[in-house]
């Protein structure tokens, strides 16, 4: 993974873990030692979901460019639908609270996308890469555009 992926990629991931750590506070006060394991549990989720996510769709804009849009709204679609067949395969689950999971599924989901979108507006991704061989060598570049 490149460096500039690897660094949108972990500022999105401290600040959910962040998130999740207060939900798991909150949770563990409000609900108890269930609240706390829900919460934990569900932003180890989010984590899990969204990196993976955010992975495939590097290696997809890489590989196959012309479907870099589409890739991603639907990987998100399909990242949402998951989160909710968590929540429903959960909903009455002993092994934590259900109430603490889902509230903390929902806000580290809102917390990776707006951490994702702060890292990557603030990175300085060139979208024209420059050709290293025809500055090399001293040449001109050939005027490609429309001569009239």
């Amino acid at each position: 993974m490149p460096s500039n992926d690897a660094r949108i990629l972990l500022q999105a991931a401290v600040p959910t873990a962040a998130v999740g750590a207060v939900a798991a506070v909150v949770s563990g006060v409000v609900a108890g030692g269930k609240g706390a394991v829900g919460a934990v549990v569900a932003t180890l989720v989010v984590i899990l979901f969204m990196g993976i996510g955010f992975y495939v769709l590097q290696r997809t804009a890489k590989s196959l460019p012309h479907l870099f849009q589409a890739m991603g709204l639907m990987l998100y679609a399909a990242q949402i639908l998951l989160l909710f067949i968590f929540v429903a395969a959960f909903k009455n689950t002993t092994l934590f609270n259900p109430r603490a999971f889902a509230l903390t599924l929902v806000i580290g989901t809102l917390a990776w996308i707006a951490a994702q979108t702060r890292a990557h507006m603030k990175s300085k991704i060139l979208y024209v890469e420059p050709d290293s061989a025809a500055s090399s060598n001293g040449d001109k570049p050939e005027k490609s555009g429309h001569s009239s």
